[in-house]
């Protein structure tokens, strides 16, 4: 009898947010995959942006919070990693190093992430005559549309992800602090995706993959 592939074992909120294979044939089924597609597209975009001068004090002006008090913010990224790191072996019923390096990785994309569209993107939109809501709507939009190229996500998903990224705008704008966005939307996103992918608790304990 042919093996239920273990994803639909999940619970939906623990499934992976991939559309099915697109016109290539491919599915975004390795961590190697995402890192290339999303990850890499990401740091990219991040590293155009840091090109900019005034982009450059626009970033050390959002990081104020955290240079001011390194040692407060380490300790709280310590804790909410380990906390984190425990929540995917509590998932996976095992401590992995993979999932470990997924939460990281994670917390890498929530940088690039936040930076380019909660402070680099709007501040260039608002710099080119948009008032500043729009140019966090137009950003997130992006933000949104964005995972639905690299990642394959469900349309749905990826307007969830752009909701989600207008209230981190909002407490950017609230706190303008943007190592506290980047903390919570590191959290966010381990809670939404805690598993590597093609992974499930299953298939970290038979060698399957989903």
């Amino acid at each position: 009898m042919a093996r239920r592939n273990s994803a639909l074992e999940l619970p939906p909120s623990q499934r992976r947010l991939q559309r099915p294979p697109d016109f290539t044939g491919a599915r975004l089924s390795s961590f190697a995959q995402v890192a290339w597609r999303h990850g890499l597209t990401g740091a990219a975009l991040a590293g155009v942006c840091l090109l900019v001068p005034d982009m450059r004090a626009l970033l050390v002006n959002g990081l104020a919070a955290l240079t001011a008090q390194p040692a407060v913010y380490l300790t709280r990224a310590l804790v909410v990693g380990a906390a984190l790191v425990a929540y995917t072996a509590w998932l996976e019923r095992r401590v992995e190093a993979a999932s470990a390096g997924w939460v990281f990785y994670l917390l890498a994309v929530s940088i690039w992430e936040e930076w380019v569209f909660r402070l680099a993107v709007p501040y260039f939109a608002t710099g080119h005559g948009l008032a500043l809501p729009l140019a966090a709507g137009l950003s997130n939009l992006v933000f949104g549309g964005l995972h639905y190229f690299t990642l394959r996500w469900k349309w749905q998903w990826c307007v969830l992800a752009g909701l989600g990224g207008m209230g981190l705008s909002r407490q950017l704008g609230l706190h303008g602090d943007l190592a506290l966005v980047i903390g919570v939307h590191w959290v966010a996103t381990v809670i939404n995706t805690p598993r590597v992918p093609g992974r499930s608790r299953r298939a970290a304990t038979d060698g399957s993959v989903d």
